[in-house]
C-alpha cells in the first residue's frame, strides 16, 4: 500500500477553510431513458490518490466528465475547489478549471502539434507570459514527466504509446494544478511501463502535493499508489481502503476483487513489499 498522504495543503485564498476539492452530492445522471447514477456521493480529500473503479457502464468516465463540466447531470451538484461547476458564472467555472489539469486515455493530444507546443496550448490560452518563460516551462515540465528533451519537436504519432501519455501529463501539468484527473492513465502500457507510470504519478502527487481522481480498471494501481478507492455499484459510490473494500460482501466487489487477475495482483505487491522495493510490482489489470 502507499505510504501515508502528504499533509493537507494550505488552501487558497478563494477557497474557504476545510473544502475538500472535490465534492459531489445527489447526483443524478440520465441518457435518455437509461440512469448512469442515481444520488451519488463523493468527497475527495486533498493531497490523496483517490482510485475509482466500476464495471462497464457504471459512468467512472461520465463522473470525471461532470466534475469538470464537460457533461450536465440531471440533478445534483458538483463542486471543484469550492465551486459549484453547474450553478456558477462561466468566469468562475474556468478559473477553477485552470486550477486542474486532465489526462484522458492515450494523451488526446493535437496531432498537428508537436509536443512542446501541446504543452503550450494552456499557457497561451491562460496566460500572458513572454514566449522565452512559456519555452522554458515546457522544458521543465518535459523533463518532469521524465521524457527526454527532444521529444518536445516530435510529433505525437512520432511517439510510442507510453511517451504520448507522458506528453499529455506534462501539458496537465502546464498551468500547475492542484488537482489532476487520470482516466485509464496505464491502459494500452506493458507491465514495465505501466509500473514506471504508476511510479510517476505516485512522485509527482507527493513532491506537488496534488490531489489526484484516477478512473482505472489496473488492480496494481490501485495497491500501489492509491490511498482510497471509490467503487461505482448500483448507481452509487462506495469509498474505502482497499483492505476494507476486499472484506465486503457485495457481489460485483468480491468477484474484482478475489478473482484471478487480483490474487496475482496482491500476491505481487505483497512480494514487492516484502522485499523492500519502492517501485510499483508487476502487474494484474481487471478486465471491464
Amino acid at each position: 500500500m502507499p505510504e501515508a498522504p502528504v499533509p493537507d495543503a494550505v488552501p487558497q485564498a478563494s477557497e474557504p477553510a476545510g473544502v475538500p476539492p472535490i465534492e459531489v452530492c445527489d447526483l443524478v445522471t440520465r441518457f435518455g431513458p437509461q440512469t448512469v447514477h442515481d444520488g451519488l456521493n463523493l468527497r475527495v480529500r486533498r493531497g490523496e490518490v483517490l482510485g475509482v473503479v466500476g464495471g462497464s457502464g457504471t459512468g467512472k468516465s461520465v463522473l470525471l466528465k461532470e466534475i469538470v463540466s464537460l457533461i450536465r447531470p440531471a440533478a445534483g451538484t458538483v463542486s471543484l475547489l469550492g465551486t459549484d461547476m453547474h450553478r456558477a458564472e462561466r468566469r468562475q467555472r474556468e478559473a477553477a478549471l485552470r486550477r486542474t489539469g486532465v489526462l484522458f486515455q492515450d494523451g488526446a493530444l493535437f496531432s498537428s502539434l508537436t509536443v512542446a507546443q501541446n504543452i503550450q496550448v494552456p499557457l497561451r490560452e491562460y496566460t500572458d507570459l513572454p514566449q522565452r518563460l512559456i519555452d522554458e516551462i515546457t522544458r521543465v515540465k518535459i523533463a518532469m514527466v521524465g521524457l527526454p528533451a527532444h521529444a518536445g519537436a516530435k510529433l505525437p504519432s512520432e511517439l510510442s504509446g507510453g511517451m504520448r501519455k507522458r506528453a499529455g501529463l506534462a501539458r496537465a501539468l502546464a498551468l500547475d494544478p492542484e488537482v489532476v484527473f487520470l482516466d485509464e492513465p496505464t491502459a494500452g502500457l506493458d507491465p514495465i511501463g505501466a509500473a514506471r507510470f504508476d511510479r510517476l504519478i505516485l512522485d509527482l502527487s507527493r513532491s506537488l502535493r496534488l490531489t489526484v481522481f484516477m478512473v482505472t480498471h489496473d488492480l496494481d494501481s490501485l495497491g500501489t499508489i492509491c490511498d482510497r478507492i471509490a467503487a461505482l455499484i448500483d448507481k452509487r459510490i462506495l469509498v474505502d481502503t482497499m483492505e476494507a473494500l476486499m472484506a465486503h460482501d457485495h457481489p460485483w466487489i468480491r468477484d474484482y476483487f478475489h478473482g484471478p487477475r487480483a490474487r496475482a495482483a496482491m500476491e505481487s505487491i505483497d512480494r514487492a513489499g516484502a522485499m523492500g522495493h519502492g517501485a510499483p510490482a508487476p502487474r494484474a489489470a481487471a478486465g471491464d
